[in-house]
């Protein structure tokens, strides 16, 4: 089952669930489900929370990148350049899996999201094991962002 969720604490909120924007788009829009975001020339935005999370196959990634046109006409980008959010994320036994993205404006301009605008998009993709290796070995994730180094 592959399906993007509310995290619990933002459960009463109304926030808009990432969707394909057209027939043929490979990206999910995931949307400011908060207030503005104003990032400063030349800086780093705080974590932003996309209050969701997401429910994915074993053998999947969900790969977040900015919206593909904020890159081109105002130069801005993830300050990790491309999210990975693997499977195991989810619901583990110490976080809920709340996906989060963080900008970088490299410009001498503010950048600005507006509530509700999409900010990033995300594609899933399945991914494959060198021989001798089998889904499910290894370490169990017990953390929530950067827990695995």
């Amino acid at each position: 089952m592959i399906k993007f969720e509310k995290v619990s604490k933002y459960e009463e909120q109304d926030i808009k669930l990432p969707k394909r924007a057209t027939a043929r788009s490979a990206g999910y829009d995931i949307y400011n489900n908060g207030s503005e975001i104003r990032v400063l020339p030349q800086s780093y935005s705080n974590a932003i929370s996309t209050k969701l999370k997401v429910c994915m196959e074993d053998d999947m990634v969900l790969k977040i990148y900015l919206r593909s046109g904020h890159g081109f006409k105002f130069g801005v980008g993830l300050a990790n350049t491309v999210g990975i959010i693997d499977a195991d994320y989810y619901n583990n036994e110490k976080n809920e899996g709340e996906v989060f993205i963080k900008i970088y404006n490299p410009s001498p301009n503010y950048f600005i999201i507006p509530p509700g605008e999409a900010m990033a998009q995300g594609i899933f993709e399945k991914y494959y094991l060198v021989d001798g290796d089998e889904y499910g070995e290894g370490d169990v994730r017990d953390g929530g962002f950067g827990s695995t180094t």
